[in-house]
């Protein structure tokens, strides 16, 4: 792993220390990134520690337990860095929060489960939330994941598809969305109806082509082992041994919701994903978020809650994501508080 050499001059300031770090030089160039990215990351997580980096020797300075917290850090970090793990700002800043809520985990071994690896790239979680939902999806039939943009919750439910067809747990598998979109209808789209529903399918063709082999996909697909199609297909279907992904659920009305999870067949598993705060439906209830409060106490069942912390994407998109759900509370408290003033203004009814 990596040599601490301590040193404490007597003229220290009490609880001040100095730790040095020798690195092997191929971990040293991914732990600091590109132009040093990381290593302001790294600082930025650890105000009263100073970091300075020389050769294969990084030396941190400054309160002694926040030094000690760093180099724990640093020591993780390494070990994902000659694991061949890609590092970023977000595996980081998580390893980070992971450690401060618990010293004694270990993010290098939380997070570098891989699902799946293709063609060269590994695809695992990247955040303790994203750990927690893809642990639900192994430990239970019937998983919601819900969150906002980025979250990786669809995505993961199909790497965790694919790898359920691989180690032949299912047979098929079955990804499914309603088409429904702001602003679109079908009857107003070009074509036949395949050409109508194929752009609202494509973002799940996609992701198939990233985990598999793209020459591989089209022959599951003639073959039936893969299916993608649109959520009125499923009607009148029982689904047995299959994984299901249903996509974009928050565009589901309460009976599309309760028609696809009444399709659940003998050894089957279901992923819901979608985000409540993104409805497109013209009107009325969201199937999605009637479901959260009529199955949220069965067994088998796991409501799996993803937030802005768990956003994969541009750092920036975590914050857009904040900045609207601070919004839309405002609106609903401005909303209650005008009805309930109304309200005291009509006064008590005779």
């Amino acid at each position: 792993m990596v040599s601490n050499n301590v040193s404490r001059g007597n003229e220290a300031p009490h609880g001040h220390e100095r730790l040095e770090l020798r690195v092997d030089g191929v971990a040293m160039v991914r732990l600091l990134g590109t132009q040093d990215r990381l290593l302001k990351v790294i600082e930025s997580q650890f105000p009263s520690v100073s970091v300075g980096v020389r050769g294969n020797e990084m030396t941190l300075e400054g309160d002694g337990e926040q030094v000690r917290a760093a180099a724990r850090l640093v020591d993780e970090l390494i070990t994902m860095a000659r694991s061949d793990r890609e590092l970023g700002e977000r595996e980081v800043t998580e390893s980070a929060k992971m450690l401060r809520d618990d010293p004694r985990s270990s993010p290098a071994e939380l997070l570098s489960q891989a699902i799946l690896t293709s063609r060269g790239k590994s695809i695992r979680p990247k955040t303790l939330g994203q750990k927690s939902y893809v642990d639900a999806i192994d430990e239970n039939t019937i998983v919601f994941g819900i969150g906002p943009a980025g979250t990786g919750k669809t995505y993961l439910a199909m790497a965790k598809a694919v790898q359920s067809l691989q180690r032949k747990e299912v047979t098929r598998i079955i990804l499914t969305r309603p088409a429904v979109e702001a602003g679109e209808r079908l009857g107003y789209l070009p074509g036949s109806l395949t050409d109508k529903i194929d752009p609202y399918l494509r973002p799940l063709y996609d992701a198939l082509n990233e985990m598999m082999d793209p020459e591989i996909v089209p022959k599951l697909l003639a073959a039936g082992t893969i299916e993608v199609a649109p959520l009125a297909y499923m009607r009148g279907r029982t689904l047995n041994e299959a994984f299901v992904v249903l996509d974009e659920a928050q565009n589901t009305t309460p009976e599309q919701m309760k028609m696809f999870l009444t399709r659940l067949g003998h050894g089957s598993k279901m992923v819901v994903t979608g985000d409540v705060t993104q409805v497109d439906l013209p009107a009325g209830a969201s199937g999605l978020q009637l479901v959260t409060h009529v199955l949220d106490d069965i067994d088998e069942i796991h409501f799996a809650r993803l937030t802005s912390d768990d956003v994969v994407r541009h750092n920036l998109v975590g914050r857009i994501v904040d900045a609207y759900t601070k919004y839309d509370a405002e609106k609903q408290a401005a909303r209650y508080e005008r009805e309930a003033t109304a309200d005291r203004n009509r006064g008590p009814r005779s």
